[in-house]
């Protein structure tokens, strides 16, 4: 996480209000990071943290596009995300269960790293199906030599069967 310094908030000499933190999310972003769902992207991460006497608050927005493989045609492509999201940072010795939204750090710590925070939210706001978006028209933009090669290979194929098992099974309905 060394590497991911850059991302440190040092909260401890701020004063209470808002400070607003942006980020340009790029490929050495997720160069750090291991078995990543995201190779390159473009994305502006912004983080308003509302610092307060007892907690914290974290505002995180994220637009931008991140390069994924399609599922259909094995291209890459640019997908748009987008995502918005509130998260509490609490203080104490010792965490308690108070749902995903909140973060505990020790009453010690003077500092926090985002940069997991902000690599779950852009893989949160990834779809499920990788998928190139159709375009104006509604019309796949898919590789369309891929689509005719789909489309050939999942026609039902004839079936040509052994007729010396046709034998057999016709034994097996005698009985």
């Amino acid at each position: 996480m060394e590497k991911l310094s850059q991302y440190n908030i040092a909260f401890k000499g701020l004063k209470e209000g808002n400070h607003i933190f942006d980020y340009q999310i790029g490929a050495s972003f997720f160069e750090h990071i291991e078995n990543s769902l995201v190779d390159t992207a473009d994305v502006h991460v912004r983080i308003t943290l509302e610092k307060r006497s007892s907690f914290m608050s974290l505002d995180i927005q994220l637009k931008g596009t991140v390069r994924l493989t399609c599922d259909r045609c094995l291209e890459l492509y640019d997908q748009p995300v987008h995502h918005k999201a509130g998260l509490f940072i609490k203080f104490g010795e010792t965490e308690s269960e108070e749902g995903d939204d909140v973060i505990w750090l020790h009453p010690d710590d003077y500092q926090i790293n985002v940069a997991q925070i902000i690599y779950e939210y852009i893989s949160l706001s990834v779809p499920l199906k990788h998928v190139h978006p159709a375009d104006k028209e509604g019309k796949s933009s898919c590789n369309p030599e891929m689509l005719k090669k789909i489309e050939e290979y999942s026609r039902p194929q004839e079936v040509k069967t052994d007729e010396r098992w046709d034998q057999l099974k016709n034994l097996l309905n005698n009985n």
